[in-house]
């Protein structure tokens, strides 16, 4: 999209602020979650009303981490001409500094609004999850990922946070089996944060943002992708002790996609055309996280 196409400050410089493409990293853990609390609960205690919100409080979530990330990384001098990602609306100038810190502001406010009344199904526990929700909403694109420790954060807001509230939301109680399988959709939902370091990682080590990617060079960042991947679908044996078994079998589709997107890449190598394996891998993630659910489901 060319920047004369975005009006500043209009719907559609916010539609591409809030980046609607990364919420299927949102999704995910929700949706596997739910499946688990459904199937070990055999549908009978399943309730409709947390099981929304918590989806409408990953998505929000979502949303108000994209427009930080915008706003530090523009102000942080990362978001420049020689950035090989997607646009971002500050630095385009889609979107003012001031509705910025704004938007930042209200979303934030909402998503604390849709996740207050998880605390009358889940307890008090739910006010120090969504706590640390936002504290590290904040600290991942202000300091944490320019320490490399973005990979660490996304195992645990995208992965053993999202999965193991949502479940204990749902039934009162959690298990190594729910801790296994929220582990492994982090590690799921971390191969995007490579994918995404890995293309900007010339650009990261220019302005000194140290992400992983920058700290292990390219050719184990590679490796780490494809290993996250597999070591993902190898925790899904765990599903089998409680006799889920499709829930193992099905993800090994997206293992094939997962190592298919893993040889583009390799091949691709550098450049803008990383692009298509940013998104050609959200469709992988939402596959991995609509497969397991299948899978217990029908298990």
């Amino acid at each position: 999209m060319r920047e004369n196409e975005v009006r500043k400050n209009s719907a559609k410089a916010w539609i591409l602020a809030a980046r609607p493409k990364t919420l299927s990293g949102a999704a995910v853990p929700v949706i596997i979650a739910l499946a688990l609390a459904w199937a070990d609960g055999g549908g009978t205690s399943f309730r409709v009303v947390p099981a929304v919100l918590c989806l409408l409080f990953a998505f929000i979530m979502q949303i108000d981490a994209n427009l930080i990330n915008d706003y530090v990384d523009f102000k942080k001098g990362t978001d420049d001409e020689l950035r090989l990602g997607p646009k971002r609306a500050c630095a385009q100038g889609w979107v003012s500094l001031r509705a910025m810190k704004w938007a930042i502001a209200i979303t934030t406010l909402v998503a604390c609004a849709v996740g207050l009344p998880l605390v009358y199904y889940g307890g008090e526990e739910m006010i120090a999850v969504g706590v640390l929700c936002v504290i590290f909403c904040f600290l991942y694109t202000t300091h944490l990922s320019y320490l490399g420790m973005g990979d660490v954060l996304v195992l645990v807001f995208f992965g053993i946070v999202p999965v193991c509230a949502t479940y204990f939301i749902q039934r009162h109680t959690a298990d190594w089996t729910v801790l296994t399988a929220a582990v492994a959709c982090g590690l799921v939902i971390d191969t995007l944060l490579v994918v995404n370091n890995y293309r900007d990682r010339d650009n990261d080590r220019r302005t000194e943002k140290m992400t992983l990617v920058v700290r292990i060079g390219a050719k184990a960042s590679e490796r780490l992708f494809l290993g996250l991947g597999v070591a993902a679908c190898l925790l899904g044996a765990a599903l089998l002790t409680k006799g889920y078994l499709w829930a193992f079998v099905l993800p090994l589709a997206y293992l094939a996609l997962h190592v298919v997107t893993y040889r583009r890449m390799v091949a691709i190598g550098s450049g803008v055309q990383l692009n298509e394996i940013l998104g050609e891998n959200a469709r992988n993630m939402l596959v991995y996280g609509l497969l397991v659910a299948i899978g217990l489901l029908i298990g």
